[in-house]
């Protein structure tokens, strides 16, 4: 059994994996102030809560858009369990062929996301991560990584909205029932979640039409299953996606 970590710039996903099966897989706060026993201590309640002994963890991968926590969690991790921690990055193999300009750049997560869509789904493909940002990573038929996009994500853009308007209220995500909105808070709910539908839908539309040939579409991370109903277009929601990508990489360094 392996523990996976992916950490985003708001959530760090936790999971454990045993033969490409998630055991659990949780969301806890991304947050660069806290030390590696709270880190270790976060992870002791999850093993408690889900029953899993932490003997059986035999080895643990993470990948990272905030490199300043790596560290921090590699040593919690070692305090835990007494392993030390796999970090995806130059040197990692990932049997992924990357056809962008500065390879290195790309994103961890986005890497991971496409060792586990070839994997699951194969290719042509586009791949959707709804997290701080909307990062959409496009596969070709030859299997190559060919690039993508960055999108202001849904948080970021309420949170723009909020904090630079008077009298705009914080409001929670739920799905308004209808397009348009009879008071402040189901047009802002309204404006957001359809906002962001739409551009999902076009930029697919726009990918496929310069590409020539139609791709599958599929959608991770913790807002996709509540903007993802809205689109038009046909996209598989897949939670798990990240965590499978992480156990692929690990094994395959392990031969």
């Amino acid at each position: 059994m392996i523990l996976a970590i992916d950490v985003g710039n708001t959530n760090i996903v936790v999971g454990c994996i045993q033969n490409e099966k998630i055991m659990f897989f949780e969301r806890i706060a991304t947050d660069t102030l806290k030390t590696e026993l709270e880190y270790a201590a976060t992870l002791n309640v999850l093993f408690e809560l889900y029953h899993i002994e932490k003997k059986n963890v035999t080895g643990c991968i993470i990948s990272s858009v905030v490199p300043p926590i790596n560290r921090t969690l590699q040593m919690a991790i070692h305090k835990l369990f007494g392993l030390e921690c796999m970090i995806v990055g130059p040197g990692v193999k990932t049997g992924l062929n990357i056809l962008m300009d500065n390879p290195a750049q790309v994103g961890a997560d986005l890497i991971v996301n496409a060792v586990a869509g070839l994997h699951l789904y194969g290719a042509p493909l586009i791949m959707i991560d709804m997290g701080t940002a909307t990062t959409i990573s496009v596969l070709d038929p030859n299997r190559n990584y060919i690039g993508g996009m960055i999108i202001p994500g849904v948080r970021v853009s309420l949170d723009s909205l909020v904090n630079r308007t008077s009298q705009l209220p914080k409001i929670s995500l739920d799905s308004p029932k209808k397009i348009l909105g009879k008071n402040t808070v189901d047009c802002m709910k309204s404006g957001i979640i359809y906002s962001q539908a739409s551009s999902i839908d076009g930029i697919i539309d726009r990918i496929n039409e310069e590409l020539g040939y139609e791709s599958p579409v599929i959608a991770t991370g913790g807002l996709a299953s509540k903007i993802i109903p809205q689109c038009k277009h046909d996209i598989k929601v897949d939670n798990e996606l990240t965590l499978i990508g992480l156990s692929l990489i690990y094994d395959k360094n392990q031969k």
